[in-house]
């Protein structure tokens, strides 16, 4: 009975949203453009190099090379191996969905176990610099200066979930007897070299091919990341559309009017918790005070929005870690790093603000031209880079057909 009442509800939703479709033809195509040219512009010329690059450096055993070095320290901090901080750091480096791609590689390669691999999909999982600073600060405030308050809340946030979810699954993992307590050693560099000499060797895999697959699944994994911010685009806009958005909003400002937050920010939290994106500019666009808005944006931030957790969850379909600890745990680093905006908002940033215009003229500058040019650069070259790879995997693909 519970799976006829399942498929009723599927079914009756995906029939509303094609009623709707058809309903607001011209609305919908404009929201896939948009989302399209996110997905053009920036997501795959941004996320493409790291994507190739960690298929190879898991290839090659350099993963297992940087597990063995980091060890000592990710196990005490995080109960993770140590090649869970190669998926920390380019998850950071890089922004979502990396850290669950990486993740989920390494569970494949049975590097990792399933608790571990939930463990550090929890905390691998963050937006990039290019999109904190560059996109939301710049593009959307103005203001390169809350790019740096809400970079350390989000990025700090983010290892305080992580040092919470290392007694995630502890009980099961005792029941299941995990192998990785057995083979803790200390730090050593012979030992690092020997594990990735052996890792590499034991890849059958010829140079070509390596490289093939990693441009291969990557450009896949991609794909479906656009497909997910094109489908939210859309569907954000459609609830918007019927009335939908707003209604639930009514929800929200009674939430927000209890933190002392203007209500009038409650339609775009709703729709930032669909897609970061369109929330963030919603929320730069509010007439209130820049406290009210970097609490907000630093809450969908951490939530990673609906569409980025659809992508997760796709990623994660594919092996047996599961996607509740990962959901749950975007609450809570919503909800600290909301804290930390809070709390670090006079020192980080309105302390910064009382500066003379003249006090660090240079450094404010650059770092405000750097990322503005390395927008306009990803605009404008961005396409050209996704085209040219689109064509090389369907070369690649066409060849190994015909072999």
């Amino acid at each position: 009975m519970k799976q006829v009442i399942k498929t009723i509800i599927l079914a009756s939703l995906t029939t509303f949203v094609a009623f709707s479709l058809i309903a607001f033809p011209n609305d919908s195509f404009e929201a896939s453009i948009r989302g399209l040219n996110i997905w053009w512009e920036v997501v795959f010329p941004s996320l493409l190099p790291f994507f190739i690059t960690s298929e190879l450096l898991i290839g090659f055993g350099v993963v297992r090379f940087i597990g063995v070095l980091f060890e000592p320290i990710m196990r005490p901090l995080f109960n993770v191996p140590g090649v869970g901080s190669f998926g920390w750091v380019m998850g950071m480096a890089s922004g979502y969905p990396t850290g669950a791609k990486i993740a989920a590689r390494l569970r494949e390669e049975e590097q990792i176990s399933r608790v571990e691999a939930e463990r550090l999909v929890s905390f691998t999982n963050a937006s990039s610099p290019l999109f904190i600073i560059g996109a939301v600060s710049i593009g959307f405030f103005h203001d390169a200066k809350l790019g740096v308050l809400l970079a350390v809340c989000h990025y700090g946030s983010n290892a305080l979930v992580g040092l919470c979810m290392r007694f995630y699954g502890r009980a099961e993992e005792k029941r299941n007897a995990t192998r990785h307590k057995k083979t803790e050693k200390k730090f050593s560099i012979k030992r690092a070299f020997r594990e990735m000499h052996e890792m590499r060797i034991s890849d059958e895999r010829a140079l070509g091919q390596i490289l093939g697959d990693a441009v291969i699944n990557s450009i896949k994994t991609l794909v479906m990341v656009g497909g997910f911010i094109i489908l939210f685009s859309v569907l954000t806009k459609l609830f918007f559309l019927i009335g939908l958005s707003p209604l639930i909003a009514i929800i929200f400002q009674f939430i927000l009017s209890i933190f002392s937050i203007p209500i009038d920010m409650a339609l775009p939290l709703f729709s930032g918790l669909f897609e970061i994106t369109i929330g963030a500019q919603m929320i730069s666009q509010k007439t209130a005070t820049v406290l009210s808005q970097a609490v907000l944006v630093s809450f969908i931030m951490g939530f990673n929005g609906l569409s980025v957790q659809a992508q997760v969850a796709s990623i994660l379909s594919g092996t047996d870690i599961r996607f509740k600890p990962y959901f749950l745990a975007r609450f809570l680093h919503g909800a600290l790093a909301s804290i930390l905006t809070v709390v670090l908002y006079i020192p980080l940033y309105l302390n910064k603000q009382t500066f003379e215009l003249n006090d660090m003229p240079v450094f404010n500058q650059n770092v405000e031209n750097n990322w503005v040019a390395l927008m306009t650069i990803m605009q404008n070259v961005g396409p050209v880079i996704t085209l040219l790879f689109l064509a090389l995997t369907a070369v690649l693909l066409y060849r190994r057909s015909r072999a």
